[in-house]
């Protein structure tokens, strides 16, 4: 498989370093201006910013399991660009190629955090429901996970799909 041709090294690299760049400043922020600070309401009993320190995973599950978090993560994040490599140019992969990305951002913003800090850094938060604290590198994970669900159930046929991985099994199977 020629990589070239099916993954847009500038453009995908660039996105995901932005994407990450964006994540990490918003977390930058949030150590500079709320560590050790009252929370900063936007609006009362509704949203705010504020400073927590997660060292589990969503919805503070699994705490202190840094080792398990790292070797997951790479282990996602590993798949997730070999599966990467494997879908088409063509645009009508575009919007699958795209959430992908968005979604890889996201648990390399947070993967960053886990390696440098131990623990990840969250800072939205939703008092009117009282809805767990959130960085935005876990936005783009649920995003992504979202709108691939929906792609994958609405937009792409199972044809589709098959035919991306049915290439390269039958390359795997001819070399061998």
């Amino acid at each position: 498989m020629n990589i070239k041709n099916s993954f847009k090294l500038p453009i995908e690299i660039i996105s995901i370093i932005l994407l990450i760049a964006s994540d990490q400043l918003v977390k930058f922020l949030t150590v500079t201006f709320l560590k050790g600070q009252k929370p900063l309401v936007m609006v009362k009993g509704v949203f705010q910013f504020t400073y927590v320190e997660n060292r589990g995973a969503a919805f503070g599950m699994l705490q202190n399991q840094r080792v398990f978090f790292l070797i997951f993560t790479l282990a996602v994040i590993i798949w997730i660009i070999i599966n990467l490599i494997k879908i088409p140019q063509s645009k009508m992969y575009y919007p699958l190629r795209i959430t992908i990305i968005v979604f890889l951002s996201g648990a390399i913003g947070n993967l960053i955090d886990r390696i440098r800090l131990s623990y990840v850094i969250d800072t939205f938060y939703f008092s009117l429901i009282n809805f767990p604290v959130f960085n935005v590198a876990d936005i783009y994970v649920v995003l992504g996970s979202l709108v691939f669900v929906y792609l994958i159930m609405f937009y792409y046929s199972e044809e589709n799909l098959s035919s991306i991985f049915k290439k390269n099994n039958n390359k795997i199977k001819k070399s061998k």
